[in-house]
């Protein structure tokens, strides 16, 4: 079961014993992400994650890396809209380290302006692997063309122009506003006593002190259509309509509602379109929920001559999958969210970014029973009235990257949910 504790600069630890590791999973998860940037500094919150690594007071960036794999140690961190994470995997006697580290480069780097050239040429290069992946950069593209001018829909890695010339004072002023200890979390899981980790948490992190609180533009989706030609093998498409945050009492229907139209082999998109029509090699729906919205997309990588009739298809089956689910289905789905929640259980680095993550959303730990309750509970009606809340949430978002001369237009698929 988790135990927390807050110390009094309001930083939180979570922690999670799981008898017969070896081995836990540490970090700390950061309440800000790329959607807390001003535009003239798209890229910072992706670009100070690079640069923790690469020294600090204490140690080189050569110590940290040398460090870490001496004990046979895993350290890495990543950037996403709403959160930052620096975390790690060790023995369980060398959690203290591990902690240790993760401290010293949240505390102590020093952000050289040399190791910042260097790293800015390593996240274009970042940039431009992105740029020749149009399966990544379709995303990208959709998420700009659903939140248009605004945070949310900025690419986390930034645009390049920024990037080349973003300076050593804008990675310093954007840790010094957001990094506080009352938005941090350091969650373990394995093999762990809670008081030791307080311990270690209260020597390293107890003497950082709060500072003023820091807000983000509300999610406001606008949906549209963007094209780019490209000369392509494939064309690289998403369909999707406004969807809701994680902390709408739908949540776990619209996680149901996912899986079931686009989740796997059986759902109702791939059944027809690869398996039944062969119109697409890769076909499957996704979520993205934030505090205050979400999306709904539906991915598909298909040949030029089979847009034209791909997307109709792909409209008509989510209508009908709106209008009819059948107990059997939603069975299955619940099953798969269900076992899906119980694999992470056994994984000490799923369970650590489970715990902070719900600790910075919920401000709780949502016991797992709750979760499974909430599941269990999904039937006809919820998922029909997800359904119904997607298809009347806005206008939808069309993205096409690759060649899409044959790709029907946004206005045309819209009307077919429109009525």
């Amino acid at each position: 079961m988790p135990e927390i504790t807050t110390l009094a600069n309001g930083l939180r630890v979570v922690t999670n014993a799981m008898p017969g590791l070896k081995t836990i999973a540490c970090g700390v998860w950061v309440d800000v992400g790329a959607r807390y940037e001003l535009p003239e500094v798209n890229g910072v919150a992706h670009m100070l994650e690079h640069m923790a690594f690469k020294g600090t007071r204490r140690r080189s960036a050569q110590a940290i890396a040398e460090e870490i794999e001496d004990v046979g140690g895993h350290l890495n961190a990543y950037t996403s809209r709403e959160q930052t994470a620096y975390y790690a995997r060790v023995l369980g006697e060398d959690m203290p380290l591990a902690i240790d580290m993760i401290a010293d480069i949240l505390r102590n780097s020093v952000i050289d302006a040399g190791e910042l050239a260097r790293e800015r040429t390593v996240v274009l290069q970042e940039i431009g692997q992105v740029n020749d992946t149009p399966d990544d950069l379709v995303f990208d593209l959709f998420q700009e063309t659903a939140f248009p001018g605004q945070p949310l829909g900025r690419s986390i890695l930034g645009p390049a122009e920024i990037v080349r010339s973003m300076p050593r004072e804008s990675l310093l002023a954007y840790m010094e506003q957001h990094y506080s200890p009352d938005r941090m979390v350091l969650a373990v899981a394995g093999q762990l006593e809670h008081a030791r980790v307080v311990d270690l948490a209260s020597g390293l992190f107890g003497d950082m002190t709060g500072r003023p609180g820091h807000d983000f533009e509300p999610a406001s989706y606008k949906g549209g259509e963007l094209r780019s030609e490209r000369d392509l093998e494939q064309a690289h498409i998403i369909l999707g309509f406004p969807a809701f945050s994680y902390r709408d009492p739908d949540f776990y229907a619209l996680q149901v509602f996912s899986s079931l139209l686009g989740g796997g082999m059986s759902s109702r998109l791939f059944q027809e379109i690869r398996e039944r029509r062969g119109l697409a090699y890769s076909i499957f729906s996704f979520l993205s929920c934030y505090r205050d919205g979400g999306v709904l997309g539906v991915y598909a990588g298909t040949g030029e001559d089979e847009t034209a009739e791909l997307l109709p298809v792909i409209g008509d089956e989510i209508l009908r999958f709106v209008e009819r689910i059948d107990d059997v289905e939603i069975r299955r789905g619940r099953a798969q969210l269900k076992t899906s929640q119980m694999m992470a259980l056994e994984s000490p680095s799923a369970v650590a970014e489970d715990m902070a993550r719900q600790l910075i959303a919920f401000e709780r730990v949502i016991p797992t029973e709750e979760i499974l309750e909430k599941i269990d509970a999904v039937d006809q009606a919820a998922l029909r009235r997800v359904g119904e809340r997607l298809l009347a949430g806005g206008r939808p978002t069309l993205t096409g990257l690759g060649p899409l001369a044959h790709m029907p237009d946004l206005e045309r698929l819209a009307r077919r949910f429109t009525g």
